[in-house]
């Protein structure tokens, strides 16, 4: 008899630790989807993915990264950033059994087996002398844009890499106030609500273009704060050599950093669209993320490392897959890092990554895009020459060390 009391008080007490082992569950999962305060994503290296690509093939410098529908990852990387002893093969005479420039465009799937691959010039469209940035639409088409010296295009594949449409042509560029071509466009991005492509436009001109995706019609277009696209000199510049075939020049010096409201975007170098319909719109030598609602309307500005010279520290943006999209994810190139932001305030949460070469570190970060588990895939230029894949792993405490 004396055993009933304990065998309630010792039922009662393992019930009440398996409904606070269910409830501390259901915490843990709502954090790892949502967030919560005191808390950021977290990522772990994928140091597997992708496999290894066939034929000898090698990449040069990663200059784009997108997720489609189906969540299979698409790349674009320079050929011509290769260095002769990285393509011996593919001289002649040949210098050894090995390597060759891997095609321009790449598809891969999760399992990272490599699935298509495309690219160069063909019949009716010009190839960009300089490959930058690429985007898989809500129709699945595939679109390209070029940073060369005298790119001033965007151009639309299928999947399979059959063309669709040029918009603009190379040599033609006539400056921000140009409506029909571009001036060494960086990246582009289609809304699915209204069919129109927006064009980071870019390390030549200073502004934003918006064209019908099907047509190529001239929408709008705009500059910093959402004032006209203006071209006049802002910075003392030099010559890029980083841009194969560049004679634009840039900033040798950063001196707007610490300043702040520079009246210029310089080097417009993405354009990606939130759900809520707001544009963000990287100004990579500026260190912030200037945002717009779609008719070009000024919202608000993020600095990110504001007192980064060099490169500058915004290279891309693209956001976490929660239904608010409450996170912002930055590939600081000049940093050798990947920022982690709040979308609604600004603050930095924390970073992951450094300089380096083993997986999870950085040599350039370039671009960044986020699959719909929440999965960073990232490219990297210059000597990176890489894809990698860091796994999300949920949202874990900001502490000191983030």
């Amino acid at each position: 008899m004396k055993q009933k009391p304990d065998l309630y008080i010792g039922g009662t007490l393992l019930a009440l630790l398996v409904a606070l082992e269910v409830a501390q569950l259901g915490l843990e999962r709502a954090a790892a989807s949502q967030g919560s305060a005191g808390q950021a994503p977290s990522f772990q290296v994928d140091p597997m993915w992708p496999k290894p690509l066939p034929n000898h093939w090698v990449l040069g410098s990663v200059i784009g990264v997108a997720v489609d529908s189906k969540d299979h990852v698409w790349m674009v990387h320079r050929p011509s950033s290769l260095a002769e002893y990285e393509k011996g093969a593919a001289l002649t005479p040949p210098l050894a059994e090995c390597c060759v420039p891997a095609p321009q465009v790449l598809e891969f799937d999760q399992a990272g087996n490599l699935l298509r691959h495309w690219g160069g010039p063909g019949p009716g469209y010009e190839w960009p002398s300089s490959e930058h940035g690429i985007f898989v639409d809500y129709k699945d088409n595939v679109w390209l844009a070029g940073a060369g010296g005298k790119d001033a295009q965007v151009l639309k594949f299928t999947q399979d890499g059959k063309f669709l449409l040029q918009i603009g042509h190379r040599g033609r560029s006539g400056g921000s106030s140009d409506t029909e071509n571009l001036g060494r466009p960086a990246d582009v991005a289609v809304d699915p609500e209204t069919n129109e492509v927006y064009v980071a436009d870019g390390y030549g001109n200073h502004r934003v273009i918006v064209f019908d995706a099907d047509t190529g019609a001239f929408k709008r277009m705009w500059g910093a704060y959402g004032k006209p696209p203006d071209d006049n000199p802002q910075t003392p510049a030099g010559s890029d050599p980083r841009i194969p075939g560049s004679t634009t020049k840039r900033p040798t010096v950063q001196v707007v950093a610490e300043k702040g409201g520079d009246k210029q975007l310089n080097y417009v170098h993405c354009v990606v669209l939130a759900k809520d319909g707001l544009v963000y719109v990287c100004d990579r030598l500026n260190n912030r993320l200037q945002v717009f609602k779609k008719d070009g309307t000024f919202v608000k500005e993020i600095y990110i490392a504001k007192k980064t010279l060099g490169d500058g520290a915004v290279w891309d943006v693209d956001f976490s897959r929660d239904a608010q999209q409450q996170f912002l994810y930055n590939p600081d190139g000049q940093n050798m890092r990947v920022v982690i932001l709040q979308r609604g305030t600004g603050d930095t949460l924390r970073t992951f990554g450094d300089g380096g070469r083993q997986p999870g570190q950085f040599y350039g970060v370039h671009s960044l895009a986020v699959d719909s588990k929440g999965n960073i895939y990232t490219g990297e230029t210059y000597e990176g020459k890489r894809l990698q894949r860091f796994l999300y792993k949920g949202a874990t405490p900001i502490t000191s060390q983030n």
